[in-house]
């Protein structure tokens, strides 16, 4: 119930142009870390229930008419790299960006 809470508060913001440094660097630990169960769940399960699955790792799904799946995920070094970048103090490209993203950028 909590995270469900932090979630709507997250979209809220989001909606608002109000999105903090926390929130940007707790989702990029997010795709860093995360595991790719529910992606790999997608591409074994005949039916399964996609309203209940965590797909945020995955980037892309292809099917065959043989029955072949691939599925593609988020490249995790890059979300890593980003995110040893938003952890260090000195870096103010994470601020620029979020500026930009309320409106408040440089023109």
């Amino acid at each position: 119930m909590e995270r469900t809470s932090a979630e709507k508060e997250l979209r809220q913001r989001i909606r608002s142009g109000k999105i903090r440094r926390e929130d940007v660097t707790r989702r990029l630990a997010e795709l860093a870390f995360g595991k790719a169960n529910d992606c790999v769940r997608l591409a074994l399960e005949d039916e399964p229930a996609l309203d209940k699955l965590d797909l945020s790792l995955l980037s892309e799904v292809k099917r065959n008419d043989k029955g072949t799946v691939e599925i593609k995920l988020i490249d995790r070094l890059q979300a890593l790299e980003q995110l040893a970048a938003a952890a260090e103090p000195e870096q103010s490209d994470l601020e620029e960006f979020l500026r930009a993203l309320q409106g408040g950028g440089e023109a």
